[in-house]
């Protein structure tokens, strides 16, 4: 299965999506902002880079611009809560598969962390 990268920053939320996708048979590592992830990512190689929007140090926008620069064939799923974040993403169009809202439920994570691995 796939390598992936959850980098958000509430624990909670993080601890879940995390054994979710393990459930799937990926391997999961965790980081709890943008600047860990950015940190984590240089040690991959990774397969997938499932991302917040909106953290502290480094935001899931500036990671996924450095990501996609530095580890161009790295599939990138964005996810955030907040409306005014999600149109921040529309300039990584070219960059980015998708941007999952939160909340979600486990079945639409997992299906989305599925397309965006299969595309």
């Amino acid at each position: 299965m796939a390598r992936i990268l959850i980098t958000e920053d509430e624990d909670s939320l993080r601890s879940f999506v995390a054994r979710a996708l393990r459930l799937d048979g990926h391997e999961t590592h965790e980081a709890a902002d943008g600047a860990e992830g950015l940190e984590k990512l240089s040690e991959g190689p990774y397969d997938l880079l499932l991302s917040d929007i909106r953290m502290p140090v480094m935001d899931g926008i500036e990671l996924a611009h450095r990501a996609s620069s530095d580890f161009p064939d790295l599939k990138i799923l964005l996810m955030t809560g907040y409306a005014e974040q999600r149109e921040r993403a529309d300039d990584l169009a070219s960059k980015i598969i998708d941007v999952v809202s939160k909340p979600f439920a486990l079945p639409e994570i997992r299906s989305a962390v599925a397309r965006a691995l299969a595309g």
